[in-house]
C-alpha cells in the first residue's frame, strides 16, 4: 500500500488547542508526496486548561482518569472533524499532550488514551510515539524531524517556533530543541491579559536588559551538544525563576529581553552550522518583532511558508509518523534523539488488517 489518508493530532506545550490535520500521503518512486487537505484547531475551554495545565501538580489517580477522558476528547471532537467535512480516513495518528518530560530519568508521558480515542471514531489509531526511544536511552524528541528530512528535503534546515523552538539540520541528519519560545512569551503576554505578544508588539515597545539577557544565555543547556530536549520541567527549576528575579522589571522589557534571546540562540546555531535556508513554521511566525530580530543577525534566507504549512506541519508530521508505524518503518532517529539505535515508535489499537 502505497497511498494513505490520516488524520494527525497534535497538541503543543504552548495549549492553544488540539491541532487535526487530514492529510494525503504517496509514494512514488521512493520519494513521498504529500497534502494538507483540511485542517483545524480546537480550541480549549477553561475547564481543559485549567485540567491539563495542573495535571501533574494533582492526585495519582488523576492522571490514568485524566489520559482516559482525554483519549475519548480527542475521539469525538476527530469524529466530528470527518463528519463536517465528508472525510474518508484510514486512521488516525495523535501525538497526544505532554504531562512529563524527563528522559534524563527515563520517562515521558503523554496522555490522549489510544483506545479511548478508537471507541470514540471507530477509527485505527496509532500513539504514544515517544516511549519507545526514552527506553533505548534517547531523548525521546524531537520526533520531527523524520518528517523534516523525507518530506522536506529540499531545505537545508526545519525550524519550528512554537512552545518551544526547536530544528532539524539536513546535512548532519540532527536536530534538537534550541530555546523556550511561545510558551515563556505567552506567560508575559498574559500579564497583558492577551494569549499571546500580536506580530510581537510588546516585545517591540520594551527595552532590553542586558543584565536579564546575560543570565539566561548562560544556562548550562547552551553550553550542552549532541541531542537534547527540553520540557515544561526545566522551564519552571531552570528559566523562569531567572526571569522572576528580575521582579523590577517592566513586563515590556522582560518581553524585549526574551525575544532577544530567543533570537540570538536560535541565529547562533544557524550561524554555525552555515546554514543556507530555513523553513519556519509554528504560530512563532506570526511574531513578526521576532522573525526580524532573527534575520538581523544572520545571513541564512528565512523561508515562510503557506498558513497550512505554518499552522499545521507538526500534526501532519505526526500522520506521517503514523504511516511510518504501519509500514514498520524506521520513524524515529538515534542521530537526532541521542538513543542507542534507530526504532521505529507508536502503539497501535482498533483494526489494521485492511490497511496492512
Amino acid at each position: 500500500m502505497n497511498k494513505y489518508k490520516v488524520i494527525g493530532l497534535m497538541s503543543g506545550t504552548s495549549m492553544d488547542g488540539v491541532d487535526i490535520a487530514y492529510c494525503e500521503f504517496e509514494l512514488i518512486n521512493d520519494s513521498w508526496n504529500f497534502e494538507i487537505k483540511q485542517a483545524q484547531t480546537i480550541l480549549y475551554d477553561e475547564n481543559w486548561l485549567v485540567r491539563l495545565s495542573q495535571l501533574h501538580h494533582q492526585p495519582i489517580h488523576l492522571f490514568p482518569k485524566t489520559d482516559a477522558f482525554y483519549g475519548k476528547y480527542l475521539g469525538k471532537i476527530t469524529k466530528q472533524f470527518i463528519e463536517e467535512n465528508n472525510l474518508v480516513v484510514d486512521f488516525i495518528s495523535s501525538h497526544g499532550h505532554t504531562i512529563f518530560h524527563q528522559p534524563e530519568s527515563g520517562f515521558t508521558a503523554q496522555i490522549g488514551c489510544g483506545a479511548g480515542i478508537n471507541s470514540e471514531s471507530n477509527l485505527p489509531v496509532v500513539n504514544n510515539f515517544r516511549n519507545m526511544d526514552v527506553m533505548l536511552g534517547g531523548q525521546g524528541a524531537p520526533l520531527v524531524p523524520i518528517g523534516d528530512f523525507l518530506l522536506f528535503e529540499k531545505y537545508a534546515a526545519c525550524l519550528n517556533l512554537g512552545g518551544f523552538a526547536n530544528i532539524s539540520l539536513k546535512n548532519s541528519q540532527k536536530a534538537f530543541d534550541v530555546s523556550p519560545c511561545n510558551m515563556v512569551m505567552n506567560i508575559i503576554a498574559n500579564e497583558f491579559d492577551l494569549p499571546f505578544d500580536h506580530e510581537g508588539e510588546i516585545a517591540a515597545s520594551g527595552t532590553i536588559n542586558d543584565e536579564l539577557l546575560l543570565a539566561l544565555n548562560d544556562l548550562d543547556f547552551y553550553k550542552k551538544e549532541g541531542a537534547k530536549s527540553l520540557g515544561i520541567e526545566w522551564v519552571k527549576k531552570e528559566f523562569w525563576p531567572i526571569i522572576a528575579s528580575f521582579s523590577s522589571l517592566s513586563d515590556a522589557d522582560k518581553m524585549a529581553t526574551l525575544s532577544e534571546h530567543i533570537a540570538m540562540q536560535i541565529a547562533t546555531i544557524l550561524n554555525i552550522n552555515n546554514i543556507e535556508n530555513v523553513l519556519v513554521t509554528g504560530g512563532g511566525t506570526s511574531n513578526h518583532f521576532l522573525i526580524n530580530n532573527i534575520k538581523s543577525k544572520t545571513k541564512t534566507t528565512i523561508i515562510i511558508p503557506d498558513l497550512n504549512t505554518i499552522n499545521f506541519k507538526e500534526a501532519m508530521v505526526f500522520a506521517f509518523l503514523g504511516v511510518l508505524r504501519l509500514r514498520n518503518e524506521t520513524n524515529i532517529l538515534k542521530t537526532v534523539t541521542g538513543a542507542v539505535s534507530n526504532s521505529i515508535g507508536g502503539a497501535l489499537h482498533g483494526n489494521f488488517s485492511r490497511l496492512i
